[in-house]
């Protein structure tokens, strides 16, 4: 089958090792991914001129398209390439604002009672906003309503620090239409553990995946600005270390019951489905939702995946999706991004990167946001390239990650603590404790 990945980084590197021994790859990408380019055949091109992507696809006869990111979901490449007759595993323009627009989001919970919902308020007017900040007697989280790449995200305590800072950082985003809305979404700041599940969704049925937990901070010790992540792993039996079956499958059922809902709105839901969950004392509550895969979560998922991936792709098209299975394995994903980021990384820097080193010590590679030129690669301000190690435990796959780190050279780093077992008995701290004191 020819499939065209639609995407530049490594969540699109990660599909297409998916995808190639039973496809024949295209891809259209903004850079040249080594890791992509090497497989498929690629087109280097702006992932959202949408015409230039459908002319590609008819060119070469495409008879499926996997879109990546979120961007040319939300300017509406499936519309525009299924109206051309090629299918696409992915959500409509409509069926995309689950992630695009955060109050379309909220709605949809209020509309249809979903469970798992947390108090918040959307406004265009910064004087209601500042007087909402005021009078809410519990810290916030600020939002801009439509993307921001991940890093739009500020919450006080952590990157704001009180509600001064707060309602600056409100009028900021309406006064700059900061993720193209001249609004901002005001939240309750839950308390918790954060974790991901992703799924399958063909509209009616849904196939989640094992549950994954990010590290959106930029330093060791969930400090420093929020990224687009700096690390994942997972464990085996689909949870974590910190959350029980009985939370993971609450979490389903909010995802189940969200499908439902956009069904009703906007028409089926085909695609990817991303829940970003806080475990609190109580159970899990809905951050927000990403209407693709994520980034690294991704990672963690797709190389344990045993069900053979076309077919799942397939039956999210013809809407006859049943199962996935996943080896059971853990797994440690972290990043290498180049000094000074997320705010001032350093592009343009050479890398050395040792492939089959890496490969011989058993983990895996996946590039990102790089650029490969006469056979050398180069970084962009943004992550650079993600190494996963898989074993029967995190302690395991972390160790195979950390150790191959040598392996790639140049001006980056990474979070030397993402899936070590101070740091995760750090989460079951956290939440036994929050457990204890809502009982007491």
């Amino acid at each position: 089958m020819k499939i065209l990945v639609v995407g530049t980084g490594a969540r699109e590197n990660v599909i297409c090792e998916s995808l190639k021994d039973h496809a024949e790859l295209y891809s259209i990408m903004s850079n040249k991914n080594p890791g992509i380019s090497r497989i498929s055949e690629y087109k280097i091109a702006d992932e959202n001129d949408l015409e230039t992507v459908k002319q590609f696809a008819i060119n070469n006869n495409v008879e499926m398209a996997i879109i990546g990111p979120e961007s040319p979901l939300e300017k509406g490449i499936v519309d525009y390439l299924e109206n051309a007759g090629i299918n696409c595993v992915g959500p409509t323009q409509s069926a995309a604002r689950i992630e695009t627009d955060k109050s379309f989001m909220r709605k949809l919970f209020e509309d249809y009672k979903i469970e798992g919902s947390l108090v918040y308020k959307v406004f265009d007017d910064y004087s209601d906003a500042s007087k909402f900040i005021d009078e809410f007697e519990k810290d916030v989280v600020i939002k801009p309503v439509g993307l921001t790449g991940g890093k739009g995200v500020k919450i006080v305590g952590e990157h704001l620090k009180d509600t001064n800072e707060a309602k600056k950082y409100a009028k900021e985003v309406i006064d700059n239409k900061m993720g193209g809305f001249a609004k901002v979404v005001i939240e309750e700041k839950l308390i918790g553990e954060e974790f991901t599940l992703q799924a399958f969704s063909d509209g009616n049925n849904l196939v989640p995946m094992p549950a994954v937990q990010d590290h959106p901070h930029a330093f060791e010790g969930d400090k420093g600005p929020i990224t687009g992540g700096m690390g994942s792993y997972s464990d085996r039996g689909g949870l974590l270390p910190f959350l029980t079956k009985k939370d993971y499958d609450r979490a389903v059922n909010i995802m189940k019951n969200t499908i439902s809902a956009i069904k009703k709105e906007t028409g089926p839901y085909k695609g990817f489905l991303y829940g970003q969950f806080m475990l609190c004392a109580d159970g899990p509550r809905l951050i927000e939702y990403n209407a693709r895969f994520g980034d690294p979560e991704a990672m963690n998922v797709l190389p344990l995946i045993e069900t053979n991936f076309i077919e799942i792709c397939e039956n999210i098209v013809d809407g006859t999706l049943k199962k996935a299975k996943f080896k059971d394995k853990a797994t440690v994903c972290k990043y290498l991004v180049p000094n000074g980021y997320p705010e001032h990384g350093k592009a343009g820097q050479a890398l050395d990167v040792k492939e089959e080193q890496i490969r011989n010590k058993g983990a895996l590679l996946y590039y990102a946001a790089v650029n490969q030129k006469d056979h050398k690669i180069f970084t962009s301000s943004s992550r650079a390239l993600a190494l996963v190690g898989i074993g029967d435990s995190i302690a395991e796959a972390e160790k195979t990650c950390e150790s191959v780190m040598g392996y790639v050279e140049g001006d980056l780093f990474h979070r030397r603590d993402v899936g070590t077992a101070a740091l995760i008995q750090k989460r079951i701290d956290h939440i036994n404790k929050l457990k204890n004191n809502l009982h007491n």
